[in-house]
This record gives structure tokens, C-alpha cells and sequence, in this order.
């Protein structure tokens, strides 16, 4: 079996999401290629190389691959889409808006979300808001997936250096434009990759208070910072902030979750941590079916308590 990986990446480095995509993508047994479309993405094309298992990484560099706009990057993979039998991205952004743009142009259905490779064919994903675990058996001629890369450890950067290939550019009309784009910058750690994440609630109360609260506390443990839905639609957390279902799904050592009641939706971004503290003053919040540890009390007096206990 052959499989193509599409990596996300900054034109420099890797990103995490794709170290991870690719533990799911070798679990298919057989080859995995990587293809890095960009531009001025050698360093990306030769960081994508020395992970374990690839067999080969393919570059595409041109100004049409700048911003990695779906449209041409569909064109670029659907051209060379007949030499794989798996085509495979990490159910980021990106992928999430490129892929199934490939299954319908190749007539075969997507799998989504994949948290486990059971066999070449055989699958693992949640439904019903992560409530439930389907197994999918795809009998389509090219398998076409996402990878829900919390689920699945990074594969290491320590290979013996596969080879770099440039790939044909193809020709492609396309409708859509980029504009511009807005990088939010931060020195705490990327909220999708992060070991330990602090995450506020509606309970916080305002922005102000999500920022005094939560922000020293995050800063102490180096942690990323989170929220629930409920405090991002209140105006306390910009929206990449937010975990959950129809946010971020994140799987850090450490999920610390204050005043959040926990939701369905935003259990199922997280439940998956390694461990998980809950302070909520409701003895009767969901999130405490799901924590590890649970604090019943007021946050407002837990979290410096916490912070003073940390030194």
C-alpha cells in the first residue's frame, strides 16, 4: 500500500499535526510519501525528510502554493492522486477544508476524524459529538482521511534522511483569492500541541477577569490557554481559543478547566487529556464525570491558592 501525506507546515518547520498524521498514516503498512506544497518550503521539504518512515518527500514550491489555498492545492494532489492507494491529512484547518475537495473529485467517500488505523481498510472515529466510537470499513478504491492527531503520538525526527523530489506544478483556474491574513503571535505554547493547557469557563465572568484569573496561572505552569465555547461567544477568549468540538481538539498531559460546567461539545474536545483537574463550585457540573481530580469551590479563591501553592 501506498500512502501520500499532505503536511501542514509554516514553509520552515513541520507542524506538529503532521509528525502525528503520520503515526496514523505508516499504520496502513507500506510506503508514505509527504508532499509539502509552499513557498520557499525547502526547509519544510528537508525537516519532512528526516522523520522515521517516509519514503520519499515531494516539493512543490510556486507562488500558487503561497497561502496553500484549497483550489490549487486539490489540483496539484488529484495530479499525481494515481500512484496512491491512501491520501492523508491531519484534521486541521487546512485539512479539514482540502480534503474533501480530493474525495469528491475521485468519486470515493472521506473518513474523518480518524483516532485509530485498525487495518488498511478499517478505521475508528467519533460520532455523536465523541459520545460514540464508529468502525468504518472502507471498501473504496483510494482511501481518503483525516487524522484527529490527538490521538496519536508524533513519530520522532530521527531517519536516515529520505529523499527530496520536486514535483510538476500543474495548471489550475481557480475563484478564490487571498486577501490577507492575520498570525495571532504568542510566546505560550500553540494550544494544539501543548502538554499542559488552562482552560476558563462562562464563570470567569468577563474578559477581564478571564485574563486576571486565568493568564498568571498558565504563565507559571507554561501552559497554553483555553476556553470554553461559552466564554469565547461572551466576548472573554478570542476564538482560537477555544476547545471543543467545533474548536480545538486537544489531548495535553494536564487540562485544568475552571468554571467550566462541561458541555458536550467541549468534553468532547479534551476528554482524551492525560489528566484532567476541574475546579467548578457546582458539585453537580458534567465536568466532573470526566476529571481525574475535581475541586468544588469558588475559583476566584482557588486559583490564587493554586498559584501561591506553585511558588
Amino acid at each position: 500500500m501506498k500512502t501520500l501525506l499532505i503536511a501542514d507546515h509554516d514553509n520552515q518547520t513541520v507542524a506538529d499535526a503532521t509528525t502525528k498524521a503520520l503515526t496514523a498514516a505508516r499504520a496502513l503498512g507500506g510506503e508514505v510519501d509527504i508532499l509539502v506544497a509552499g513557498q520557499g518550503a525547502q526547509s519544510a521539504a528537508e525537516a519532512s525528510a528526516k522523520l522515521q518512515g517516509v519514503a520519499k518527500v515531494l516539493l512543490a514550491d510556486a507562488e500558487a502554493y503561497a497561502h496553500r489555498l484549497a483550489e490549487p492545492l486539490a489540483a496539484l494532489v488529484l495530479s499525481i492522486a494515481p500512484g496512491y492507494d491512501a491520501i492523508v491529512a491531519p484534521a486541521s484547518s487546512a485539512g479539514k477544508n482540502l480534503l474533501p475537495r480530493i474525495a469528491a473529485r475521485l468519486e470515493v467517500m472521506q473518513v474523518s476524524d480518524v483516532t485509530k488505523v485498525a487495518g488498511p481498510d478499517t478505521f475508528e472515529h467519533p460520532i455523536y459529538a465523541g459520545n460514540a466510537i464508529e468502525v468504518v470499513k472502507n471498501p473504496e478504491r483510494v482511501k481518503v482521511f483525516t487524522v484527529r492527531t490527538a490521538a496519536f503520538a508524533a513519530t520522532p525526527a530521527d531517519g536516515a534522511g529520505a529523499p527530496v523530489e520536486a514535483v510538476a506544478v500543474p495548471v489550475a483556474e481557480s475563484r478564490a483569492t487571498f486577501v490577507r491574513e492575520e498570525m495571532a503571535k504568542s510566546e505560550r505554547p500553540e494550544l494544539g500541541s501543548a502538554k499542559v493547557i488552562v482552560s476558563g469557563g462562562r464563570a470567569l465572568g468577563s474578559a477581564e477577569k478571564f485574563n486576571e484569573v486565568l493568564l498568571p496561572l498558565a504563565d507559571k505552569l507554561g501552559a497554553a490557554v483555553g476556553a470554553s465555547r461559552a466564554a469565547v461567544d461572551a466576548g472573554y477568549a478570542p476564538n482560537d481559543f477555544q476547545v471543543g468540538q467545533t474548536g480545538k481538539i486537544v489531548a495535553p498531559e494536564l487540562y485544568i478547566a475552571l468554571g467550566i460546567s462541561g458541555a458536550i461539545q467541549h468534553l468532547a474536545g479534551m476528554k482524551d487529556s492525560k489528566v484532567i483537574v476541574a475546579v467548578n463550585k457546582d458539585e453537580e457540573a458534567p465536568i466532573f464525570q470526566v476529571a481525574d481530580f475535581g475541586l468544588v469551590a469558588d475559583l476566584f479563591q482557588a486559583v490564587p491558592q493554586i498559584e501561591a501553592a506553585l511558588g
